[in-house]
């Protein structure tokens, strides 16, 4: 993977001398004298949950007189159950980032721990620019873990069944392929919109090909969204809606959570594709009948949009990380750095399916839809973050109910704009 990549994200802040760094009580002092870390992660099966258990275990081995308390949630509970914490004053040592205005927002309130100096030499060169991903005003808040690109995942067998026989390139072609797709009895593509930000990302991919990335990262900064290819990127995303390409059911249809999810959908062969970051195919695994890798998964990009400004082949993704809060043990930096050595993140890599961030380890990466991905990663001529970490929790928030209301037939894509604005003013 090019290490020249900088994602986009990192919405400078001016911290205010009022934040709250140190009014907290100090985290992680045990009864008999050794250092507890408590460590909130989103794997609650499988392999992704026992990773995080064997990691936590050879953490304290290697460190005697630390215990890590691992607790898993929800990957969509997470956000909610944080944030509470965070404000509680009582919040995890170990917690879940994904960098952007997200991070900035913690890093305002005074409730993350400026990293800069503990990063060691070995893991900033294993994980190269990925690690911008959570910087705020020079600063590092946050050590990244994988790198999540997104694309459309698919079954080709079937692709082959619909005949259908080359990966869609543009609009055009996906909704040309929906179409022969249909006419052989079987649902295009699966969306998740219960949980909303599955949903979202569609129109998140359809501002990446409608803005430019001047457009996207000023909005970043400024938090306003008066370019017209906002709207142009609502308009394109309702025309697409207009074709039914998604499942029966997909305003009630979750995510990641069993056969009837849209990662299970895919996984059962009863959806052809499903629009999602690296992540996928681990959450695939998990749902397949026997329990492994769907044989015949494909990935390919998402596909070009006439008329806008965005450059062609330009991602959206992600980077899953972790942060520690201010009052953490100073131990809380020395466990994301054992986080990334190399036979951790190839651990990682394997347990998750996924891709790691630290180019040391991704050589194991072995799927062939994964290999696809990061491909068109390295030839990417920049890769934006979910818009919603991008532009932080509120504005996400607006965004995200606006773009499910458009799916539901209840907005339009002025409403979405209005929604963010409305958002981004409060904010």
């Amino acid at each position: 993977m090019k290490r020249s990549k900088i994602l986009t994200g990192c919405a400078a802040i001016a911290l205010s001398a009022l934040a709250l760094a140190g009014c907290a009580p100090s985290s992680g002092d045990s009864a008999d004298g050794g250092t507890t870390l408590t460590f909130w992660h989103n794997s609650t099966t499988g392999d992704g949950k026992k990773y995080w258990e064997d990691t936590a275990a050879a953490f304290e081995k290697a460190n005697p007189g630390v215990t890590v308390e691992v607790q898993s949630l929800q990957n969509e509970e997470m956000d909610g159950k944080l944030q509470t914490a965070l404000n509680s004053g009582d919040a995890p040592d170990v917690f879940m980032a994904r960098g952007g205005g997200k991070l900035a927002d913690v890093v305002k309130a005074g409730q993350a721990m400026d990293l800069s100096d503990g990063i060691s030499a070995d893991a900033k060169a294993a994980v190269g620019s990925s690690l911008s991903a959570f910087e705020v005003d020079g600063k590092n808040y946050g050590m990244p873990v994988s790198v999540l690109p997104s694309g459309i995942f698919y079954s080709s067998d079937l692709f082959t069944q619909a005949g259908v026989t080359t990966p869609p390139a543009t609009i055009a072609d996906l909704e040309a392929a929906n179409e022969e797709l249909k006419a052989a009895g079987i649902d295009p593509i699966a969306v998740g919109a219960k949980d909303a930000w599955p949903a979202a990302h569609w129109y998140y991919n359809f501002a990446l090909r409608a803005c430019s990335k001047d457009v996207l990262d000023t909005a970043a900064e400024t938090r306003k969204f008066d370019d017209p290819c906002w709207l142009k990127a609502g308009e394109d995303l309702q025309a697409f809606i207009d074709t039914a390409p998604f499942n029966d059911g997909f305003l009630t249809t979750a995510a990641q959570q069993g056969a009837g999810s849209s990662a299970g959908l895919l996984a059962n062969k009863q959806a052809s594709m499903e629009l999602m970051g690296a992540w996928d195919p681990g959450v695939i695994t998990s749902l397949t009948p026997d329990e492994k890798p769907l044989a015949d998964l494909k990935w390919f990009p998402f596909p070009e949009v006439e008329g806008g400004d965005g450059e062609p082949g330009a991602m959206m993704g992600g980077v899953d990380g972790f942060s520690c809060w201010v009052n953490a043990p100073k131990e809380c930096v020395d466990f994301l750095n054992f986080m990334v050595e190399q036979s951790n993140q190839e651990a990682y890599a394997d347990a998750f399916q996924t891709l790691p961030a630290s180019q040391d380890a991704q050589s194991v990466v072995s799927d062939p839809a994964l290999k696809d991905v990061l491909a068109s990663y390295n030839d990417a001529p920049y890769v934006v973050v979910w818009l919603d970490t991008l532009y932080g929790q509120n504005v996400g928030n607006a965004l995200n109910v606006a773009v499910v209301d458009l799916f539901a037939g209840k907005g339009d894509a002025q409403s979405i704009v209005d929604a963010v604005n409305d958002a981004a003013a409060k904010s």
